[in-house]
């Protein structure tokens, strides 16, 4: 019986806090997704495990699109083949490589040597609020630059 009431004062406590609005739950009702066919779908599927605003930074091709969505599938999302049809256009159309949506908050990188590098190169797959954003050490960078040029990335040299 105690077990019972702990359970049930566990839930009751678990509730409470879900109610509760944080500043990461705010940050999520936004939809930074630009509008399109596909749009809403693409909100309602991504937004059971995913904050929108990381899917919305992803710059992909069709294929690698594709890729994600499926393995998204195999992982429990709900969507039928042509909904992933769907999907994988609107991703591809309005998040593909090259396309760069207005930053939610502005973004200045620092002036140097690497500069003019990221702008043309990292900006093909990410915004430059998602390379600005996360500090890393410089020593870091190699490992990360590396890991993108095997993804695809195109040459590092301008």
């Amino acid at each position: 019986m105690r077990i019972i009431k702990s359970a049930v004062a566990l839930l009751a406590l678990g509730a409470a806090l879900a109610t509760v609005p944080s500043p990461g739950r705010a940050q999520q009702n936004s939809d930074p997704l630009p509008p399109g066919d596909g749009r809403e779908i693409v909100a309602v599927a991504c937004s059971q495990c995913h904050y929108l605003g990381t899917i919305a930074k992803i710059r992909d091709g069709a294929p690698g699109w594709r890729t994600y969505v499926s393995n998204m599938v195999l992982r429990g999302a709900q969507l039928t083949p042509a909904e992933v049809d769907k999907v994988v256009n609107y991703l591809s159309t309005n998040l593909g490589p090259g396309i760069n949506l207005p930053p939610q908050k502005p973004v200045t990188l620092p002036d140097g040597s690497g500069k003019r590098l990221v702008q043309a190169r990292c900006a093909l797959c990410h915004d430059l609020e998602r390379v600005a954003e996360v500090k890393r050490k410089k020593e870091n960078w190699a490992s990360i630059v590396a890991s993108m040029v095997a993804w695809g990335a195109p040459s590092l040299t301008i």
